[in-house]
């Protein structure tokens, strides 16, 4: 797809009230990085994570809601999307995790859905029908145990899931357990099979994974110490393998910083994280041969608490969510050297956490 035929669409969730608006959809101009709001979809209480189906036109939210019986609990909500009008359209919602949930991932060939609960300490899978509806529960996979952290590490708090680049195994980062968990996914069975576990140093918190486009080296980002450990990954054995860790932090820096998101550029040479109280986002140079990251820079998100932020396909810009100061904010990358550069457009949203581009014809 040329750059010239492609335009580019951004799906946009946020903390809110079932009564306004939660998810976005936006426009990306690709040549000057504007943003300009086509759509909202309401009635979803803390839509915070969304996945994308380009292929079938299909957009999953997550969702906090209320049973019957008064208990909070996680819901996944369906849309049927129209690229070309930036529309959404609710195609029908259910009850899935029984706790709140942080993260929704899909599988693309095998047709489920993995929703982790950071509070219930649990990685659920979930069925999708023929035409990309949501479906039941199958199966849950309790986590146990804890860390060192007193406060934020005396239980389990998966933060999300990845799947592997050849998609047989899945990946994912518990904070509370200092711990990346791999499991199989046992489709035809509905379950969740333990397979293996990776440790990161203590009270580092994993956050958040991103593999290398050739599935060579994983990167995971610690929220608690502002660290990203290098891993290399054996895909025959679905096992990972610690290569290194590093600040997200400029020496000398002494405030308070959390971790949230990280990503890889599309040629591998890149890894990007975002920091939130430097609220920043750290630029690395990834060795080709050992997966070893360099600091190249930080760069201001222009906001405060960057909790997410995405490269877009194809690699030229950089969008950023400021929850916090309730800014989305673009910029260009530069495919030689990964800098960012500030494209001075930016997108105002209510607490804006999670941003899913999508390229389409335009």
């Amino acid at each position: 797809m040329s750059l010239s035929s492609q335009r580019m669409l951004l799906y946009i969730g946020s903390y809110a009230e079932a009564g306004g608006p939660g998810v976005y959809a936006a426009e990306l101009d690709q040549q000057t990085g504007e943003l300009r709001l086509l759509s909202e979809a309401s009635g979803l209480n803390n839509p915070t994570f969304l996945n994308v189906d380009s292929a079938a036109n299909r957009l999953y939210a997550i969702a906090d809601a209320v049973d019957e019986t008064g208990r909070k609990r996680a819901q996944v909500v369906a849309f049927a999307t129209d690229a070309a009008a930036g529309t959404m359209q609710e195609l029908n919602r259910a009850f899935t995790s029984p706790d709140p949930t942080c993260h929704i991932q899909r599988n693309e060939r095998e047709n489920y859905l993995i929703q982790v609960s950071y509070h219930g300490g649990h990685v659920a899978l979930i069925s999708l029908t023929e035409d990309g509806r949501v479906g039941e529960l199958l199966d849950l996979s309790q986590h146990t145990g804890h860390s060192v952290h007193p406060d934020r590490q005396d239980r389990p708090h998966p933060h999300s899931a990845f799947f592997s680049p050849d998609g047989r195994f899945l990946l994912v980062p518990d904070l509370g357990l200092d711990l990346v968990r791999i499991y199989k996914v046992d489709a035809g069975n509905g379950k969740l099979q333990v397979h293996a576990d990776a440790s990161v140093h203590p009270g580092a918190g994993p956050r958040h994974l991103a593999f290398r486009p050739d599935g060579r080296f994983a990167y995971v980002i610690n929220e608690l110490d502002s660290t990203i450990v290098a891993f290399r990954y054996d895909a025959e054995a679905g096992q990972l393998h610690t290569v290194q860790q590093i600040s997200t932090l400029p020496a000398g820096f002494a405030g308070e910083n959390s971790c949230a998101e990280i990503a890889v550029s599309e040629d591998g040479r890149f890894v990007y994280g975002s920091n939130r109280g430097h609220d920043s986002i750290a630029v690395f140079a990834a060795d080709p041969a050992s997966g070893e990251l360099a600091l190249i820079e930080h760069v201001s998100t222009q906001g405060k608490h960057p909790r997410h932020f995405a490269l877009t396909p194809g690699g030229r810009f950089l969008v950023a969510a400021n929850r916090d100061t309730d800014n989305v904010v673009s910029y260009h990358v530069d495919p030689a050297t990964g800098k960012l550069a500030a494209t001075g457009h930016m997108l105002t949203l209510s607490k804006p956490v999670c941003v899913k581009p999508l390229a389409t014809e335009a």
